[in-house]
């Protein structure tokens, strides 16, 4: 059974999408994901670009202006609630994993 694409985001989705809560164009993207996650996720250029055409193709972001080459988007209603519902899923997981080892571990650094 094939796979249902965005049913769940990768980290390069997920910070993507959440770099475009503002307008931002491409280039913004790849300064402001490794900044916001102190260096541990980054998103080549390629990769990039990729998402950008299939988020367009699926209404999750939108197109505001094009000054050149350089294009700038923005999070549309369905981008939005497709980062809503991943990070109610990664709750849940992190909800799993302090159940499982009987831990609290909020407000740990580094912590889940």
């Amino acid at each position: 059974m094939a796979r249902v694409k965005f049913q769940t985001l990768t980290e390069q989705m997920f910070y993507a999408l959440l770099c475009l809560k503002e307008e931002c164009c491409g280039i913004d993207i790849l300064d402001r994901v490794p900044a916001m996650t102190g260096q541990r996720v980054s998103i080549g250029s390629g990769t990039l670009y990729t998402l950008l055409e299939q988020f367009l193709e699926a209404d999750m972001i939108r197109e505001t202006k094009v000054t050149g080459r350089r294009r700038s988007y923005i999070l549309t209603e369905k981008g939005r609630e497709m980062l809503e519902k991943e990070y109610k899923r990664i709750c849940a997981q992190a909800r799993d994993y302090r159940l499982i080892f009987g831990e609290d571990r909020e407000g740990e650094e580094g912590s889940i």
